[in-house]
């Protein structure tokens, strides 16, 4: 199908003309490029990642009248990419030290490969509650409604995986 986009921020779909929601296209901007990079670290998979949020933005979009009364879209969005992801790649080999941008990381120094490995030996739902938890510093709270679960499945998850990474980088917690 042929979109194209005029200057007046009228989208043509097949004859059909509507009005784009300058919110989503703001939401677009502030959160595709964090998602992307939190997906590609719970996932371990940078195609996989891009592909996943770019599939949820777009179903996103397609119900961007109800996504955007939500108190998180941004959580959706994670939820549904982690899932689509998840779905097309399961089976491949996961490369975790890929997903590392460190042109655009949030932190000038480099990241931590032991950090990074051991987070990757995580299983893949501790793995996306710590990443949504403290990569994209969401509240407990946050990362339930993003993943669709209980705010105690959350903190369960977390616990675990905090235990888990303790035990891996020889620290106590």
């Amino acid at each position: 199908m042929y979109w194209s986009e005029r200057k007046d921020g009228e989208v043509i779909d097949g004859g059909r003309t509507t009005t784009t929601d300058a919110g989503f296209e703001a939401f677009y901007a502030e959160w595709r490029e964090p998602l992307r990079r939190a997906v590609a670290l719970a996932t371990g998979d940078v195609m996989a990642a891009g592909e996943g949020v770019d599939e949820a933005m777009t179903r996103a979009l397609a119900r961007w009248d109800r996504i955007s009364s939500y108190d998180m879209p941004e959580g959706w969005v994670y939820r549904v990419a982690l899932n689509w992801s998840r779905g097309l790649f399961r089976k491949r080999n996961r490369e975790l030290l890929t997903a590392i941008d460190t042109d655009t990381a949030r932190s000038d120094s480099l990241p931590d490969v032991d950090l990074i490995a051991a987070v990757e030996r995580l299983s893949a739902r501790h793995r996306a509650v710590v990443i949504a938890r403290f990569y994209l510093d969401w509240s407990t709270a946050e990362v339930a409604g993003a993943l669709d679960v209980a705010e105690g499945t959350v903190k369960s998850r977390l616990s675990r995986a905090l235990d888990q990474l303790a035990r891996d980088l020889g620290g106590e917690r």
